[in-house]
């Protein structure tokens, strides 16, 4: 291994058959499995000068640009930048990446040439946001992603020895008028050879082929991949998605056409439904005969009645599930539990965005309630806002002087903070939006608890509720539902402000536990869990309730199934990308609240006013 000198030879980056890393000045290193692990030691022994080494990169590379030089003046001093520099939300950044976007020089925003741009789901607030991209940010993901499988192996033996059934999607890209692309970070990763290059990578070999992943229409790729996982059920060690939704969203896939999927296993031909060419050709290895007796075992397990514990029987040698499944993805952990009998860990490995990605999780077999993600200070320079008032300090809007920063290594266990990220690709001092709270420090490297987006989603008096709020809120109420054997599947929100005075209503899709006999729902147990979730929103809510009368009772739309489903394929089909979507916490106007309004079954309200002592 390499030794640390003053120069810091940092490997920043590794090439796209996962065999070298580099030194940030671009030199070859070899580093294969366990290296990989001891660079990460390296790292995070010396974080903070990592750091600072990172900053002086980003600033040497990008000081004659146009954003910089006005703040700077072509100076790459640290302290000037850290003095000069002002922290920004996306409206401040947004008219430099357009420009780009129309033909005008990267040289705007960055030293190195834009070569695409990164859309953002756009389901934490509701609209997609475009970010820079050089070509050596897909070295930095592929790093980070390196790392995955020999954290992984430190805990659960033999994963080389099986495959991998991910549900993965790419997304149908765009153009720009001056010939620009516009994708999502995982389409842009599944796209490119650090991906497609992987083929004696023993750790990554994926049940389905790269044409199935690759297929833009999501539903032919979904059922073409769980085809895979089923023809190759016995080899299959490893089960998720990227977000906890999409793995749920495929399980409810496989619950509605399993009929179809057995029989194409049986007579060894692909459904004509399938119309992708791509498709139908990549699968012909997998149909290449009938296969009567495994078309039996699948037709059994799903024919059985619950699907409780499911997962498990149709993949019998799966050793977790992994998804991320921290923030308001903890939503679905239930469920999981559910579908795979309680018995299969539930995995989250990494900590990433549209922006950068950031961290990773070293204790992976933790409860998802645990998570915490290492963050590696070779991925970008982060500062952090310290919300010194809990989550309420400020708006996501406001101002933030430039002394109120810490750096990576200055922040304090237990402290919550917002995330703030600057890039080699022309982020400079940007509010991620994440807020994160301190849970301890691998060596110098603060670990780092996801707690939410840092956005008032509900507010219609002086009440502001953010996505914590609510999602702590409807926790309280789902116990409710459990001790009457139900599950939450998933929920949404909105202000309605069309009566008076106006009030919150949550859409709820719940599912029996019990798929012989449930318990009827009754309006009592509903309005209790009503009444539950204002009990649980805070002060201000309450006292806008029950003392001003400012704010009417909490109503729950109860959605028939398959509601949640019909809105991802809705917002799928205006543009997210299934990979990376997010059900929206809040949903405002339009589309998406008429699809809700017309799938409702029934309606709850709060039965009494919540204690508020003043």
């Amino acid at each position: 291994m390499v030794t640390l000198s003053s120069r810091l030879p940092f490997r920043n980056n590794i090439d796209c058959n996962s065999a070298f890393v580099y030194n940030m000045d671009d030199t070859k290193l070899d580093c294969k499995g366990n290296d990989v692990l001891q660079e990460l030691e390296t790292l995070t022994v010396n974080a903070k000068e990592a750091q600072e080494f990172i900053l002086t990169k980003i600033l040497e590379r990008n000081q004659a640009t146009e954003y910089l030089s006005k703040f700077m003046n072509g100076s790459r001093n640290i302290s000037a930048f850290k003095r000069l520099v002002p922290v920004v939300t996306y409206d401040k950044v947004q008219q430099y990446i357009l420009r780009i976007a129309t033909g005008e020089d990267s040289s705007i925003l960055c030293g190195e040439q834009i070569v695409e741009l990164l859309r953002s789901s756009g389901t934490s607030q509701g609209e997609p946001r475009l970010m820079p991209s050089i070509l050596k940010d897909l070295d930095r993901r592929t790093y980070l992603y390196s790392l995955i499988m020999p954290i992984m192996s430190k805990y659960i033996s033999g994963l080389d020895k099986g495959k991998a059934m991910y549900l993965l999607f790419a997304k149908a890209e765009t153009l720009t008028n001056s010939g620009m692309p516009v994708r999502s970070v995982l389409t842009s990763y599944y796209k490119s050879p650090h991906f497609l290059h992987r083929k004696h990578d023993l750790y990554n070999n994926y049940t389905s082929p790269d044409e199935v992943i690759l297929c833009p229409d999501s539903q032919q790729s979904m059922y073409c991949q769980l085809l895979c996982g089923l023809v190759e059920r016995q080899h299959v060690l490893r089960i998720g998605a990227v977000f906890a939704s999409a793995f749920l969203r495929s399980i409810s896939f496989l619950e509605h056409h399993w009929c179809d999927l057995v029989n194409d296993i049986r007579i060894g031909q692909l459904n004509p439904s399938i119309t992708s060419p791509a498709c139908r050709l990549a699968m012909l290895d997998f149909l290449a005969s009938p296969n009567p007796e495994l078309a039996d075992q699948v037709e059994a397990i799903c024919s059985c009645g619950s699907w409780k514990g499911i997962l498990g029987r149709l993949w019998p040698n799966v050793k977790y599930i992994e998804a991320v499944l921290t923030g308001t993805m903890a939503q679905y952990i239930p469920m999981l539990e559910f579908y795979g009998g309680g018995g299969i860990p539930l995995v989250c490995t990494m900590y990433a965005s549209s922006e950068s990605y950031f961290g990773v999780n070293l204790r992976p077999l933790c409860s998802p309630a645990d998570v915490s993600y290492t963050i590696l200070p070779n991925m970008a320079y982060f500062e952090f806002i310290p919300l010194e008032d809990g989550l309420r300090l400020t708006d996501h809007e406001e101002m933030v002087e430039n002394d109120r920063l810490v750096g990576l290594v200055d922040v304090k266990v237990g402290c919550y903070y917002e995330l703030v990220v600057t890039t080699f690709s022309g982020l400079y001092r940007y509010r991620v939006g994440d807020v994160l709270q301190v849970t301890g420090f691998y060596n110098q490297a603060p670990q780092f608890k996801f707690i939410c987006r840092r956005n008032v989603i509900l507010s219609i008096d002086t009440d502001k509720t953010n996505e914590e709020d609510l999602h702590n809120s409807i926790t309280a109420a789902k116990k409710i539902l459990e001790n009457r054997n139900y599950l939450l599947l998933e929920y949404t929100s909105y202000t309605d402000t069309s009566t008076v005075p106006g009030h919150y209503v949550l859409f709820w899709e719940i599912k029996s536990t019990h798929d012989e006999s449930p318990t009827p729902l009754d309006c009592q147990l509903l309005e209790s869990c009503c009444a539950a979730i204002e009990e649980s929103l805070d002060y201000v809510y309450r006292r806008c309730r029950a003392h001003e009368k400012s704010i009417g009772p909490l109503e729950i739309r109860l959605v028939e199934a398959g509601a949640f489903d019909a809105l991802m394929d809705l917002l799928v089909s205006h543009g997210s990308s299934i990979n990376q979507y997010k059900t929206l916490r809040c949903i405002e106007s339009g589309l998406a609240l008429k699809l809700l309004n017309s799938k409702v079954i029934a309606c709850f309200f709060s039965p009494r006013d919540p204690e508020c002592s003043l």
